[in-house]
């Protein structure tokens, strides 16, 4: 249903980018396997710029990319990812290769489920862009204590799954 809003934020995002409308990124999934995760592009290329963490202000994000960013409509094309049975709605970030590929023990558990578009720790850090930017080193703060609460928050979420509290996190997600 949603195909006619993805083809239009599609082309507007190319032409504001001048590059594909679409972001595509190999992320880790379910059992570890890679796949490639597909957003509508929001940032331009910066030379020397080349890092996965994104602060607010970030001068890479266009202005109709700080609009998809904070009306989520850049996640719609992930709906194809769902479709094609590497994500489900709800569920641990699919993250990139680094982080999730080198989760150990018992945290191992959030690679036993498909990631999610939303989830816990999307809705606990829906402002990360914000709190990245207050801080010195964006990339230690991921690294140290933004990362480490997101395990907590998605190893409880597969530990305790209910699919009650999926539709809570999908109407959280959808209304605030």
């Amino acid at each position: 249903m949603l195909w006619w809003l993805i083809l239009i934020v599609y082309i507007l995002a190319t032409i504001d980018t001048r590059k594909s409308g679409f972001f595509i990124q190999e992320r880790v999934g379910k059992d570890g396997k890679l796949f490639k995760v597909i957003k509508i592009r929001t940032m331009r290329d910066i030379p020397n710029v080349n890092t996965t963490v994104t602060r607010e202000n970030d001068p890479r994000i266009t202005r109709l990319g700080r609009f998809w960013r904070k009306t989520k409509i850049d996640e719609l094309p992930q709906l194809i990812n769902v479709l094609l049975g590497q994500m489900s709605f709800v569920g641990p970030r699919p993250d990139v290769p680094g982080f999730a590929d080198q989760l150990t023990g018992p945290d191992r558990i959030i690679l036993t489920v498909r990631p999610g578009i939303t989830g816990p720790a999307t809705l606990r850090f829906r402002n990360e862009e914000q709190l990245l930017a207050q801080q010195d080193d964006p990339e230690a703060y991921n690294r140290e204590v933004i990362w480490p609460e997101k395990v907590r928050l998605n190893r409880e979420y597969v530990e305790n799954y209910s699919f009650r509290q999926d539709i809570k996190y999908i109407f959280q997600t959808l209304f605030g």
